[in-house]
């Protein structure tokens, strides 16, 4: 009990939310996190999408009332309050003799939710408008860039209807919010993801004529705002949110998330990280939500001496798959002002989206490793971990042909293994380093090599990707989130929580591949 009296002590809880919705934090001050800190659930994440049964102030007036009884008990007074959420998978067994595909095919129905009806009393949901897929396992909402991978394997599946629902409701989103959050949870409201939003309605709008780029406009504009807000104002060698300006007038994008407090889906291992780094325990819980921004939560990526969790930096980072990323989003910006008729705007972006690439072209490539880094702005340095993060400029198609060269001979030469793409050159027990590989890597690096007509490296990933999935499909009847790439026939492992199965984005990618 003192140990999480200290905990309550040390994260006062802070309103951060821009917007209404209130996070389980602050809906159940003390109860939140008393129940997480005592770990009477195993995952984290169970409590913060649990349904209450009542009003959340009757279930708090209870707590108060009864919290220092001598009989009282903690998890029986959570059962009786709240109804714990369902893995959306765990009930579902396939039929591995049926085959891969059927599997894929079935999957699409097992992960589908229909449109969000507002619950009772109040719960962490935001409740969204259309039809979407969710990841699976403990990933019980939408999440923004897994979607993307997700709809590639929809849309080899003629499910452009529900690529068009699950866009527009992103686009809700971000009318609502602002943003796209993480995910639609509130307690998501403080950060996003990687912005893949621009490649959800382009995917959308390939072979689709009755969908226009220009109808999409407006929710591209609002996200770009999002990523750049305060950029106008900001003095050269400063950085406000997610944008950094250089030394030398340069404009460039980090991952940072508004709040300084632990994660809750994640409170009691990010107050326990807290105590054992040597940063001021704000400055520290900022890198370790901003990282979860980035989607590779965890790697020693983010890690300043490249092993240590302690060392965490993320903020001080500028990551060249972010801002790629942001270059597309300018570029999309620019092509659908001018379907819409607005020359200037389009005039504009595209000359943002120029100097962007240039940028990129100039902090990202590490002439010293042959490979595109991160770049640390704080210290004026390139980032010393090689990462598959290098392949998203020939993804995109910024990266020069002696820049592609390159990276696909360290590809080739570091990166390979026996299953596919390793994500990073570094063993950590963190679920974005070696031995493991992520679908969305595997594709953004395969289909940049493609770019560049490395056809036959491109091929080799790609048939042995698609051959690890399906030996640990007809082993275990499911698709993994992540797999071990460096032994045959392996899951994957390391992370804050159980490997979940599923799983959106591995199907997706999986299906595309097969497909081609």
């Amino acid at each position: 009990m003192k140990k999480i009296i200290f905990f309550l002590l040390l994260f006062v809880s802070a309103e951060l939310f821009a917007q209404h919705e209130k996070s389980p934090r602050s809906t159940y001050p003390g109860l939140f996190e008393t129940v997480q800190l005592s770990r009477i659930y195993a995952d984290g994440k169970s409590f913060p999408d649990a349904i209450p049964k009542a009003e959340p102030s009757v279930i708090m007036k209870a707590y108060l009332a009864q919290r220092n009884s001598k009989d009282f008990n903690l998890k029986s007074f959570v059962d009786a309050h709240f109804n714990l959420p369902e893995s959306h998978t765990a009930l579902y067994q396939s039929d591995i003799k049926a085959g891969i595909e059927k599997h894929l095919d079935t999957l699409w129905t097992v992960l589908q939710r229909n449109p969000d009806t507002v619950s009772a009393y109040q719960t962490s949901l935001l409740p969204l408008p259309k039809p979407y897929l969710v990841p699976g396992g403990r990933f019980r909402e939408v999440y923004y860039w897994d979607s993307y991978f997700t709809m590639l394997g929809l849309k080899e599946a003629g499910k452009t209807k529900l690529i068009k629902d699950m866009v527009d409701n992103f686009a809700y989103l971000i009318n609502t919010y602002g943003f796209i959050p993480n995910g639609n949870r509130s307690y998501y409201l403080t950060r996003s993801q990687p912005p893949f939003f621009a490649a959800m309605v382009q995917l959308l709008c390939q072979d689709n004529p009755q969908v226009k780029l220009s109808e999409y406009k407006n929710a591209l504009e609002k996200e770009y705002q999002f990523w750049m807000k305060g950029a106008d104002q900001l003095k050269p060698g400063k950085a406000i949110n997610h944008v950094v300006r250089l030394n030398d007038g340069t404009l460039l994008n980090r991952y940072y998330d508004a709040d300084d407090q632990p994660r809750e889906e994640s409170y009691l291992e990010d107050a326990e990280a807290a105590r054992s780094t040597k940063q001021n325990p704000a400055t520290f819980l900022r890198h370790v939500r901003s990282a979860a921004e980035s989607g590779w939560d965890f790697s020693s990526r983010w890690f300043a001496d490249g092993l240590s969790f302690s060392q965490i930096i993320t903020t001080d980072l500028l990551p060249v798959d972010l801002n790629t990323l942001m270059y597309h989003l300018e570029s999309t910006i620019a092509a659908a002002n001018k379907e819409a008729g607005d020359t200037k705007k389009a005039n504009l972006f595209s000359a943002s989206a120029k100097k962007r690439k240039a940028a990129i072209l100039k902090y990202f490539w590490n002439a010293q490793q042959n490979f595109f880094t991160d770049y640390n702005w704080k210290n004026k340095s390139f980032s010393k971990q090689l990462t598959l993060a290098a392949a998203f400029p020939l993804y995109f198609k910024l990266a020069t042909a002696t820049q592609a060269k390159a990276v696909s001979e360290k590809l080739e030469k570091d990166f390979l293994k026996p299953g596919g793409l390793i994500t990073t050159l570094k063993t950590t027990r963190q679920q974005w380093d070696a031995p493991n590989a992520w679908a969305p890597l595997q594709w953004v690096s395969i289909q940049g090599l493609h770019h560049y007509g490395y056809h036959k490296l491109a091929d080799t990933i790609s048939n042995r990707w698609v051959n690890l999935n399906i030996s640990v499909f007809k082993e275990t009847g499911k698709l993994m989130e992540k797999y071990n790439v460096v032994e045959s026939k392996s899951k994957g492992g390391g992370g804050e929580y159980p490997l979940q199965d599923g799983f959106g984005w591995t199907n997706g990618v999986l299906l595309k591949l097969l497909k081609r």
